[in-house]
Formats: C-alpha cells, sequence, structure tokens
C-alpha cells in the first residue's frame, strides 16, 4: 500500500545507488519497488531507472531520477537522532566517509548533496536543559563542532 505522504527526492541517475546506501546505513530502511521508464523522457531513457521507493527510518521516500536540473540543499534535511557516541561516529563515518562531505554543529552532507543532521540525544537534551546558562555552554560548544563529540557537550554544559 501507497503511503499518503511520501517525501519525492530528486537525482541525476542514481536514486537506486542512493536508496541502497540509506538502506545499508540506517535501521528500519529498506529498498522497494524499482520503476522503469516506460519511454524517454528528458534525462533518461525507456527502460532506465524512473523512480525507485524505499524508506528511510521508516520515513517513505521516492527518487526520482529527473536529472541534473535541481539540486538537494540544506534547506531540507534528514535529523537523526543517535543514542551515543558510537551511533554519531557510525552514521557520520558512513555518510561522510562514501564520498559525502563534513558540515558544522552535527550537519553533513552525502555524495548525492542530501544533508544530513546527525544528532546525539545528549545535545538536544544539553541545549534544552532547563538551567540556561548550561545550555548556553553546550550550544557553544556544538557552534565549535562539525561532527557532535558527546563528551564534550557534557563536559560543556557541566561547566
Amino acid at each position: 500500500m501507497t503511503s499518503k505522504n511520501t517525501i519525492c527526492l530528486w537525482y541525476d541517475g542514481t536514486a537506486l545507488d542512493a536508496a541502497k546506501f540509506y538502506a545499508e546505513t540506517f535501521p528500519d530502511s529498506a529498498v522497494g519497488a524499482v520503476h522503469r521508464a516506460p519511454g524517454d523522457y528528458p534525462s533518461g531513457k525507456q527502460g532506465d531507472v524512473l523512480t525507485v521507493e524505499f524508506t528511510v527510518m521508516g520515513i517513505p521516500c521516492l527518487g526520482l531520477n529527473g536529472g541534473p536540473a535541481f539540486k538537494h540543499n540544506e534547506a531540507f534535511s534528514f535529523q537523526v537522532a543517535t543514542d551515543d557516541q558510537a551511533e554519531t561516529d557510525r552514521l557520520w563515518n558512513a555518510i561522510v566517509d562514501n564520498g559525502g562531505q563534513e558540515s558544522a554543529c552535527g550537519w553533513c552532507k552525502d555524495k548525492w548533496g542530501l544533508s544530513w543532521q546527525i544528532t546525539p540525544r545528549a545535545l538536544t537534551a544539553a541545549i534544552t536543559d532547563p538551567d540556561r546558562a548550561a545550555a548556553k555552554r553546550a550550544f557553544e560548544a556544538m557552534m565549535e563542532m562539525g561532527k557532535i563529540d558527546i563528551a564534550a557537550i557534557e563536559a560543556a554544559r557541566r561547566g
């Protein structure tokens, strides 16, 4: 059964590769149906992969091989709440080491240009701490990081 609401992500001929990577990297992720073009279209030929149904952490997505006209940007990202440093490192490294790019404050991009926020739950707890001075210290520490270092966030929170 098709979900009533599906995120459609635009790719330049690499939707199946991206879907396979996400399925291998993130829990509760899978590649579903692969649909081939019934005829030629502006960025492909009959028989090329046109769309790929997949899920990323339970979220239904559709990869559309629409060509090079539109690129991903930071206006859309997946935010992944991680439970510990090992999970944070595993996901961050999987994205960055597979042709991705590091950014700031827990953000990175995969090799297809899709943005990811690898966000430890400890960071969220720290920057929402009712002790606003502790929250500020944790926030300022985060602002200096690429991949989030949970021990450093907790140390900053404690002061």
